[in-house]
């Protein structure tokens, strides 16, 4: 939207938002509002979104600062610059630990945005799946691939939920994550989108990096180490604020905790309600085997056994359902 004329001091463009009625216990307008009203009051230099200059209930509208042309994470991705889908990835990285470092303990305050702008809870949409996922995954992992949860295995994920849910290290989250979400500009990667924006333990989104847009079914495959180098990246920015995050002993069984979780999560949605594949990526069964297989690997690296192998034996049976076929995901464009 072009600013014909004011009386104040304005951008010449704005970025104006409507959104439908919510349903259910979802309402999206609320999160995108309360989020950017929660993030607008950061100051200007500590900032990774668009400013908010107005929102109205009524027409449930958003208007918002114009970033201007700069490229998204996925054009980065799909380009033919390896370095510069490098730099993409650890700018986003670094954008997310600083996104959690300014916000730490804000929870207080995004709640009373949260009961101001009417909403009936402030709860994460995504927790809310996750333990949808738990309770009814281990059925449809059995009626569709036959294969068996162990209690072991459900114990695990119950526990790390719980974890997740009592922990202290809590700050604002995009909630959900997909590289159209993330401008790369001159001043690092920006945050846009937060029709689930809340606030919830940093190592939930820390393992986004880990397994890339968990959220999305447009994933393709990293390169070796780029991973890892995302989560160093990310640890930079929240050790000031967080020091055990530098501890691997803390960190890294909590990174897998929230691992399994997201891959449990893509997985019970993948089996609940089947979608088509998305136009330009790896069928969403590459997608999900590659997430499994990163599990698998992780889980053996720390020496949790029961979770890794949980891991083998859905991977072998994706393998014995799709095919062999179903373990060749592909690097995104720019890494080929």
């Amino acid at each position: 939207m072009r600013v014909a004329s004011s009386p104040f001091s304005m951008p010449r463009t704005l970025v104006v938002k409507r959104y439908p009625a919510g349903s259910g216990d979802r309402d999206p307008w609320v999160h995108e509002a309360v989020s950017h009203q929660l993030l607008t009051a950061l100051p200007a230099e500590e900032r990774a979104t668009p400013e908010l200059f107005a929102h109205d209930a009524t027409s449930r509208l958003v208007v918002l600062e114009d970033l201007g042309r700069a490229p998204r994470l996925s054009e980065k991705l799909h380009s033919k610059d390896a370095r510069a889908a490098e730099r993409g990835l650890l700018s986003w990285a670094h954008a997310m630990g600083r996104l959690h470092a300014t916000t730490a303990g804000r929870d207080a305050d995004f709640d009373a945005l949260m009961r101001r702008a009417g909403a009936q809870c402030c709860q994460d949409p995504i927790a809310v799946d996750v333990h949808a996922a738990i309770a009814g995954l281990p059925a449809l992992l059995e009626s569709t691939l036959g294969v068996e949860t162990s209690p072991q295995t459900i114990e695990f994920a119950a526990d790390a939920a719980r974890a997740f849910s009592t922990s202290r290290r809590r700050a604002f989250s995009p909630s959900t994550s997909c590289p159209d979400n993330h401008l790369v500009t001159s001043r690092g990667v920006r945050f846009v989108d937060f029709e689930g924006g809340c606030v919830r333990d940093i190592v939930f989104d820390a393992a986004a990096l880990r397994v890339p847009f968990p959220s999305c079914w447009c994933g393709w495959g990293l390169p070796p180490g780029m991973s890892e180098a995302m989560v160093a990246a990310w640890r930079a920015e929240v050790g000031s604020v967080w020091p055990e995050m530098d501890d691997d002993a803390i960190l890294l069984p909590r990174l897998l905790e929230a691992q399994l979780m997201w891959v449990w999560l893509a997985t019970w949605r993948a089996l609940s309600k089947p979608m088509p594949n998305v136009d330009n990526a790896p069928p969403r069964s590459v997608v999900l085997a590659g997430r499994w297989v990163r599990l698998r690997s992780d889980a053996l690296i720390l020496g949790e056994k029961t979770v890794a192998a949980h891991a083998d034996a859905v991977v072998g049976a994706l393998v014995d359902h799709y095919g062999a076929e179903v373990l060749e995901l592909p690097l995104y464009p720019a890494f080929r």
